[in-house]
Parts: structure tokens; C-alpha cells; sequence
């Protein structure tokens, strides 16, 4: 009997849903992108909560399973399907693993909270008509330069960020640092640090991101 894919819930030019369908992607993993109108609050309605309680992008069902945080999708994803697509993704080894775990964790904790200001303050708020708040932009440019010092040491001691391997703790900045680069003025928070620029040439250049790419440009 054939399997139904994987259904993701939300726009693809959403961060967080793009982190998913990019790990969906690496992972050969078959899926279904629903869209979900966030102007008309579909995210809001009750049938929405179920899945997602919070009522934000992404939630995501493999057959009787409900998630609903992208990074514990992602991880899920490399799980279950351990053994398709490309299996670096995270790790082969505990240790591996680990590492891996622990970039993450720095993406999450250090890196998406000052680039999603600045994403949203630079990206989306002239589109939105919204009023770019220049003290807000100013402290998180700050934040995001100097965590991109530490990134830039660290990538001058490994390829990426795990080690010597692509994989999630890679994958997971793409979003954000997309839109910083190819959305807004900011792009030589990257290009100028040797060992950053290397590395997002290489992670941006992957199939998988630019296939979410694709995604993202049609309406």
C-alpha cells in the first residue's frame, strides 16, 4: 500500500517552513505543501490549532503524527528516514550528532533571534508599509556581527559548522541568512568575513535550498 507523504502546513517564503521542506528535500522524502493564509488567519481557526497550538507556521503530519516546531521536525525527518536521501545529515554517530545538536542550538538561541529582526524589519516591514525601527536594527546588527566573528573562526577550523559534513546546524541558517543576503542591504555581514562567505557560497548553492527557492518565487 502506498504511503501518503508528509504534509507541510504554511507559505514557503515563511523561515521556518522553508527549513522544513529544505530537510524534506536532502532527505528524498515525498510531501505536500498546504498553503495556509496567514492575512486571512487561517493559521488562527480552530482545525488549525489542533495541529498547531500556537497557531503558526509550520505544522507538519506524517500519517498520524503531529509537529509542529521546525528544528524537531527537521530532526524527526532525519530520523525516521535515517536511511534515504543524504544520511549527514544528522550524523552517523553519536558524537556526530552532538555536534550537530549543539549548532542548532546556536542557530536557535544565537542566530535566529537578532537575524529575524533584522529580516523582518528589512525584508518585510517596506513591504508591508511598516515603519522600520532604526534603534531595533541597529542593536540586532550589532548582535548578529559579532556572533558571525565566532562563526568565521570556527568555519576557518572546519568546512562547516558540525565538522566536516553538511548538515542540519548548516541547513537550519539558510533561511534567515537568505533573505539578509538577497532581500535587504546587509548582505556583507556575510561576504565580508572570508570564512562566512565561503561557507554560505557553498550551503546556498545546494540543490535542495534552491529547488525551496523555486518554491518560494511562485504565487
Amino acid at each position: 500500500m502506498a504511503i501518503a507523504p508528509a504534509k507541510v502546513y504554511g507559505p514557503a517564503f515563511s523561515t521556518a517552513v522553508s527549513r522544513v521542506l529544505a530537510c524534506l528535500i536532502e532527505k528524498d522524502v515525498q510531501f505536500e505543501l498546504i498553503p495556509v493564509n496567514m492575512a486571512k488567519a487561517e493559521h488562527k481557526k480552530p482545525d488549525y490549532l489542533k495541529i498547531q497550538p500556537f497557531g503558526q507556521v509550520p505544522a507538519f503530519q506524517d500519517e498520524s503524527t503531529s509537529l509542529f516546531e521546525s528544528r524537531a521536525i527537521c530532526r524527526y525527518i532525519c530520523e525516521k528516514h535515517h536511511d534515504k536521501g543524504y544520511n549527514g545529515l544528522y550524523g552517523t554517530n553519536p558524537l556526530a550528532k552532538a555536534s550537530i545538536d549543539q549548532w542548532l542550538e546556536a542557530e536557535g538561541q544565537s542566530f535566529n533571534p537578532p537575524s529575524s529582526v533584522l529580516v523582518f524589519q528589512l525584508a518585510f516591514a517596506p513591504r508591508m508599509k511598516i515603519k522600520q525601527d532604526e534603534k531595533l536594527i541597529r542593536q540586532n546588527e550589532d548582535k548578529l556581527s559579532k556572533l558571525l566573528d565566532i562563526y568565521d573562526k570556527r568555519l576557518g577550523e572546519s568546512r562547516f559548522l558540525a565538522g566536516e559534513d553538511f548538515s542540519l546546524a548548516d541547513l537550519s541558517h539558510l533561511p534567515n541568512a537568505h533573505y539578509l543576503v538577497n532581500a535587504t542591504d546587509r548582505k556583507e555581514l556575510f561576504t565580508s568575513r572570508k570564512n562566512v562567505e565561503r561557507w554560505w557560497s557553498e550551503i546556498s548553492n545546494r540543490d535542495s535550498w534552491n529547488k525551496v527557492v523555486d518554491m518560494q518565487k511562485q504565487k
